[in-house]
């Protein structure tokens, strides 16, 4: 099956659809081995795989290419992708959504702020205006080739223009094609309760530590109408608070920590293939014998 038409199915499925964030090869793995469904590729786990912030500051091509190695990594999950503002206008959307098909990327996000954006969960945002938005949603839905290829629009007009213009913004791009709505950063319970009821179709929640949205119990998020959760910083964070543990106790100790995960140096590497590869060395160097005529 398509991962395109399996997130379509996902989707639709009445249990909420949890997608932690990936931002490389190895935490698309680990997602995938901890028997999520799929993944989300996060924009500022990707910034900061660049040793940057989320302010923007990548290229359409350094974002499709993540996008590229994550989906090798993940098997056959389906992979949504952070698509920021489609960098530009209209026309570089539609290059965007043909480079994410070609990519393996099942579906995207495109937002309405202005270029260069900032992380959702920031001040300082602005906005472009609601004809710009829709036009790069049309663009999106236009431009795929794979019409289960799923466009999610985002707005961020919450923390801007207010909790009603969100909802206004989401039901436009909604009408305009988009498959999903997700209003970033609502501000209190409830309005995260709010969102599904007034949005006219399926809705996504971002749920981020330390961010203006509260947390929610994905089960609770489930019964109030969401068909997709994304957690872009799970792995992201849990990788800063180790590594800073580690490199603290190196730094006093002047001895290796002994590591969160305390495999041998093979048990690594199986988590990433090494079992298949060494059967692929063992098949090209040990042919088996031509048959006796």
């Amino acid at each position: 099956m398509k991962p395109t038409t399996r997130l379509r199915q996902l989707i639709a499925d009445p249990e909420i659809l949890v997608a932690p964030g990936a931002y490389d090869g190895i935490t698309a793995r680990l997602i995938e081995q901890a028997g999520f469904a799929a993944l989300y590729m996060t924009g500022a786990g990707t910034s900061a795989s660049f040793g940057l912030p989320d302010y923007g500051l990548l290229t359409m091509t350094e974002m499709v290419g993540n996008a590229a190695r994550i989906t090798a990594a993940a098997g056959s999950l389906p992979l949504i992708a952070d698509g920021d503002t489609g960098y530009g206008t209209e026309l570089n959307v539609v290059r965007m959504v043909q480079e994410h098909e070609r990519a393996g990327t099942a579906g995207i996000h495109i937002e309405d702020q202005v270029s260069p954006k900032r992380c959702g969960h920031l001040d300082g945002k602005e906005l472009v205006s609601t004809q710009e938005f829709l036009a790069k949603i049309r663009a999106a839905v236009a431009t795929r080739r794979d019409p289960d290829f799923v466009i999610i629009a985002r707005t961020d007009a919450r923390s801007v223009a207010g909790f009603d213009e969100s909802i206004r913004r989401a039901n436009a791009a909604l009408k305009a094609g988009a498959d999903v709505a997700f209003v970033e950063s609502p501000q209190t319970l409830e309005e995260v309760r709010m969102v599904p009821q007034r949005v006219d179709g399926l809705c996504l929640l971002n749920i981020v530590w330390g961010g203006k949205t509260p947390q929610v119990d994905l089960r609770e998020a489930q019964l109030m109408g969401y068909s997709i959760a994304i957690l872009p910083g799970l792995l992201l964070k849990a990788v800063y608070g180790a590594c800073d543990a580690a490199l603290a106790e190196l730094k006093e100790t002047h001895r290796h920590p002994r590591p969160l995960f305390d495999g041998n140096v093979r048990d690594g590497f199986r988590r990433f293939g090494a079992d298949q590869w060494d059967a692929l060395r063992s098949r090209f160097r040990d042919p088996p014998a031509p048959a006796a005529e």
